[in-house]
């Protein structure tokens, strides 16, 4: 199993990343997590425009499946097409919510494209992978996944405050992409995102092997997201994610 973190910024697009979007890949198979805005033309550094496989949507904010618009038109009007549709895994209004973001009554749904899958927490097979859904605490519907192929396993927060069961969905995990989009300070919100010293917390409950922290939100410092990672208790290895980056799980 490979990862490539093709989009780590949060909330937007900041000037070395796109927003949120994660390549999975085994087998020959291509799964993505989340398709945030600006990744589309990220991705194609790394596979094909026309590879994607399957997709899952943790939630639905811009900043993690807006570019699902411009991969329709990719499967819906390009010279190949049309193309078989993707399957995509997401919270149940995202078919209304995406089709609201392209914005175009008079063309066809999104369906065209893609085929809807509505989540639930559980484990469900895509491709040659077994993914396992869990939600997190975030104010609107939202998924964290655990990729599982080979015997080994990588897990994504997606957005979320605190949260036990991100704990749970990413113990013995070699690799917890975690959000850290907040810097450490008084008055912050609860029940919306973490601070890198929360995020490495939770890995060190997980007992995960590498922690990536991850939803970088380019008005803050990395180097001060790091630096608050290292009070949290977390003694495996501690990375800033970043657009490009590759990790060979063999």
């Amino acid at each position: 199993m490979k990862l490539t973190i093709i989009g780590c910024s949060g909330s937007f697009p900041g000037p070395d990343s796109p927003a949120s979007c994660y390549l999975l890949e085994a087998e020959g198979f291509h799964l993505l997590l989340d398709f945030g805005n600006g990744s589309l033309g990220a991705l194609q550094r790394h596979i094909g425009l026309y590879d994607v496989d399957a997709i899952c949507l943790s939630h639905l904010h811009a900043d993690h499946c807006l570019d699902m618009c411009s991969y329709h038109v990719v499967r819906t009007y390009s010279p190949r097409a049309p193309l078989p549709r993707v399957p995509v895994h997401a919270p149940k209004d995202a078919p209304r919510r995406l089709a609201a973001a392209y914005g175009m009554d008079d063309e066809p749904a999104l369906e065209t494209a893609f085929d809807f899958v509505p989540l639930t927490p559980g484990t469900f097979a895509v491709g040659p992978f077994e993914v396992t859904a869990a939600p997190m605490n975030h104010p609107v519907e939202t998924y964290g996944f655990r990729v599982s192929h080979g015997g080994r396993s990588v897990a994504y927060s997606a957005d979320t405050g605190e949260c036990a069961e991100l704990v749970k969905l990413a113990a013995g995990a070699d690799i917890l992409l975690c959000e850290a989009s907040f810097a450490e300070g008084p008055g912050l919100p609860e029940g919306l995102h973490m601070t890198g010293r929360q995020a490495a917390e939770h890995a060190a409950r997980a007992g995960v092997g590498t922690l990536v922290l991850t939803h970088l939100v380019p008005w803050n410092d990395p180097a001060d997201i790091y630096r608050d990672a290292g009070r949290g208790g977390f003694d495996g290895r501690l990375e800033l994610a970043r657009s490009g980056a590759v990790y060979d799980l063999r």
